[in-house]
């Protein structure tokens, strides 16, 4: 899709191994885009069902709140189950069919830094092998939907041990008030999950801390799969080194 000046802003397409992922790692950069006009779909690929805390039932409506509060749309779809996902072609070429059926042309997903939630990286790994699937032609089991060829696609962090050490991370300025509100109000919306632990304030201190350390109230971190590739220096000009 050739894109004009007045051209809406391509579609973001989430992928979540969980039901509260995808707003824990990078809910405020969804309400960010929200509000700019980009439409937002997630993809949760479990529904929590081996949580410590929360029925499935109850943590898909969670999730359902959550996407509504961040102005995204959700589905949810069966792989291997909560805490049993496996990496297969047959689980990449599924979701190779979501992205054409979709046609994003940015991606999160989780990192696949291992010192996470085995699902997590697990998925993240499936959704990078997809990008590549998605844009191949001769794919016997997606020929009925037209091959896709993403933009970018980028890696959110759940927590400081899943933040890779060997990419350089892109820094999301989100510090405006409304989209600080709107995202807690998302994160909070997994009232199953405050049970376990205040996952809100911790991800909001986060946020901060990456914002405080490059000048900024609030940030979060997205990690590139691809080099990013520019028309000029122009977007460039603006950095995290602030002393």
């Amino acid at each position: 899709m050739k894109l004009t000046p007045n051209s809406p802003p391509e579609p973001l397409l989430a992928f979540g191994a969980h039901p509260d992922d995808i707003e824990f790692g990078a809910g405020g950069i969804i309400a960010q885009e929200t509000r700019a006009g980009r439409r937002v779909h997630f993809v949760v690929c479990s529904r929590g069902e081996t949580g410590t805390n929360g029925t499935p039932r109850q943590r898909t409506a969670e999730a359902q709140k959550a996407a509504q509060l961040l102005g995204a749309t959700i589905e949810f779809i069966t792989l291997d189950g909560d805490a049993h996902l496996e990496i297969k072609a047959a689980h990449a070429i599924k979701l190779a069919g979501i992205i054409r059926r979709v046609k994003p042309g940015i991606m999160l997903a989780p990192t696949v830094a291992q010192n996470q939630h085995p699902d997590h990286w697990r998925l993240g790994t499936l959704v990078r092998d997809a990008t590549r699937l998605a844009r191949y032609g001769g794919l016997k089991e997606l020929r009925k939907l037209r091959p896709h060829a993403i933009g970018q696609l980028f890696f959110y962090a759940l927590g400081p041990g899943s933040e890779p050490t060997d990419i350089a991370p892109v820094l999301i300025d989100i510090s405006a008030p409304e989209v600080v509100a709107t995202w807690q109000a998302a994160m909070e919306a997994h009232v199953s999950q405050m049970k376990t632990r205040n996952y809100a304030e911790l991800q909001l201190a986060r946020a901060h801390v990456h914002g405080l350390n490059a000048g900024l109230a609030c940030a979060q971190l997205l990690y590139p799969n691809d080099p990013l590739v520019f028309d000029s220096l122009a977007p460039l000009s603006r950095s995290a080194r602030k002393f």
